[in-house]
């Protein structure tokens, strides 16, 4: 609890203190021995397979559970990473979920290069918290580099994917994508791999093609060239840039990565603020996750999309609010110096987990606020530990 905050009065702060321990209560009630699961056991998360360890879930998880100075959480957390590697493959490439008994690993269908990026973050997270020894996966470390190395483009320092291939896995972002790429500077920088400055060079020339000095490479200009057209937001980086087409729907969540890992400068990270609020993406509740969602007459819509009709506009990856990136949202607010307003949101936060009787329900429709997906989600209640711990300046944030 902070000494004093002119943003919140006593009701609010006390619903903070009330979400801060749900949340703790929500990760240990959702431990196992082998690790922290993606939701709560219910016969829906059950048959969905959320009741697994989830390589991106998990370390996000991790990042809140690390520090928490509550025992269990804090060996849940690196339980969370033995069972990861455990089933690492032989390539490097970490699942995208896991069985917590040991008995399935799965890595999706177009593959999940995320699982590996958020798994080497958490991996050093509770390293330099000194949980575990720096040798402590070492072997897992080393194949999971090689495999995102053997991914990245040699000139532009950007990873590459199929589409439908991270967290937004019902969504068409493909080539070099915002999301994934801001993760990969922050695995670069954390394990102090080459070019890393090439990588964030890349990024805000590749993802903000407005800049004023276009790079000499011919193929970066072409790029460049077909990114500019059809820009919605030019305060925003773009979703992904691909040959001959953009992602212009306002991925609000790649954008908060940008922030928080460091590739955005002052003026930029203000700038994605401002849009973010100019688009009302906060409201009623953070966040929304796309500005502006693709219908169905969108060149870039596909038919799997419309898969049992979940990511239609303002729905799940299309434009729904997800609690989880409302704690990145605030942290990204925290890092700004914007206290005052990540403090309210904060609390507009905590009203969103609380509904449904303390549901952390997975996401809610971006118009209707309709909940959807599962009770009980782990990573809601993570981010919001991480997001207040931010707001506080505490150095188990991030």
């Amino acid at each position: 609890m902070p000494k004093k905050n002119h943003a919140l009065d006593a009701s609010a702060l006390t619903l903070v203190d009330t979400c801060c321990e749900a949340s703790l209560a929500l990760l240990e009630s959702n431990l196992t021995p082998h690790g922290i699961l993606a939701a709560s056991r219910t016969p829906q998360a059950v048959a969905r397979r959320y009741t697994r360890i989830f390589g991106r879930d998990a370390a996000i998880c991790v990042m809140a559970m690390c520090g928490s100075g509550v025992p269990a959480l804090e060996e849940g957390a690196v339980a969370s990473l033995d069972a990861l590697a455990a089933q690492q493959a032989p390539n490097g490439q970490i699942p995208k979920y896991v069985d917590p008994e040991g008995r399935d690993a799965d890595f999706w269908y177009l593959g999940c290069i995320d699982a590996t990026l958020w798994w080497l973050i958490a991996v050093d997270h509770v390293r330099r918290h000194g949980k575990v020894g720096s040798d402590r996966w070492a072997d897992g470390v080393a194949r999971a580099l090689a495999w995102l190395l053997a991914q990245e483009h040699q000139r532009f320092r950007l990873l590459q994917q199929n589409e439908a291939s991270d967290w937004a896995d019902i969504m068409p972002r493909s080539g070099y994508v915002l999301y994934t790429n801001a993760l990969w500077y922050d695995v670069k920088r954390r394990f102090a791999l080459e070019h890393a400055q090439d990588t964030h060079h890349h990024f805000n020339h590749l993802f903000n093609p407005f800049q004023r000095d276009l790079h000499q490479y011919h193929r970066a200009r072409l790029l460049q060239h077909y990114a500019r057209r059809g820009r919605n937001d030019r305060g925003l980086y773009l979703s992904f840039v691909n040959l001959a087409v953009a992602g212009h729907e306002g991925d609000v969540f790649g954008n908060l990565l940008a922030i928080q890992c460091g590739l955005a400068d002052e003026a930029m990270a203000h700038s994605i603020v401002h849009t973010v609020l100019a688009a009302h993406a906060s409201d009623p509740y953070p966040v929304r996750v796309v500005l502006h969602p693709l219908s169905q007459d969108d060149p870039q819509w596909r038919p799997y999309m419309g898969r049992h009709r979940q990511n239609l506009m303002y729905q799940y990856h299309n434009g729904g609010i997800w609690p989880f990136v409302g704690g990145f949202w605030v942290m990204a607010l925290a890092k700004l110096g914007l206290r005052n307003k990540g403090w309210t949101e904060l609390a507009r936060l905590a009203e969103l987990n609380a509904l449904g009787d303390w549901r952390f329900t997975e996401w809610f429709h971006g118009r209707s606020l309709q909940p959807g997906g599962m009770a009980g989600q782990s990573w809601n209640a993570a981010t919001f530990l991480l997001a207040r711990r931010a707001l506080q300046g505490q150095w188990t944030a991030w």
